[in-house]
């Protein structure tokens, strides 16, 4: 797949903070919204019990495990790209066509995750190594993350204000 002028592979560092923005966004809209339903014990519960397979009631399995799940797989066989992954110009593609993947192949993604953290995250730090910058959740689904340079944010001032008339502010 050719990716065309001032586009990349999107490397460890900006998947990781498209990750930490989700992440934030994430929580921003469910913790008030779950303490609305639960209350302050839900917030003591889920500190005490990080578990990912622990349920706190039925709110808690909707909101918190299966929206997001729905989510990242809607938002990704969409338009390629998570909140997070936007505002980093960041898109995950279907390796061979191009386009953002199937929602099958984006649920694969998701469910490989799973691989990508065992052990110790090696799947996600693979990305750091790899020429295509793959983990291997992208190397499972046959996915690629790219990264398009911002016209405005890759021009100078200078640049930008050639042409300009002399003495003009």
């Amino acid at each position: 797949m050719n990716l065309g002028p001032g586009v990349s592979y999107a490397g460890f560092w900006r998947r990781l903070a498209a990750t930490g923005l989700d992440l934030l966004l994430f929580i921003a809209l469910a913790a008030p919204l779950m303490l609305a339903i639960y209350s302050h014990p839900y917030l003591f519960w889920s500190m005490e019990h990080g578990a990912l397979l622990r349920v706190y009631g039925v709110w808690d399995l909707l909101l918190v495990r299966l929206l997001p799940v729905s989510l990242f797989i809607l938002l990704w066989s969409r338009w390629g790209a998570t909140p997070g992954k936007l505002l980093m110009n960041c898109r995950i593609v279907d390796v061979r066509t191009g386009q953002p993947p199937a929602a099958w192949r984006a649920g694969l993604r998701l469910a490989a995750y799973v691989i990508s953290a065992l052990p110790f995250y090696l799947g996600f730090f693979w990305i750091g190594w790899d020429r295509r910058k793959q983990g291997f959740h992208d190397k499972i689904a046959g996915t690629v993350v790219y990264h398009q340079e911002a016209d405005y944010a890759a021009s100078d001032l200078e640049g930008g204000l050639e042409g300009w008339p002399e003495g003009r502010s």
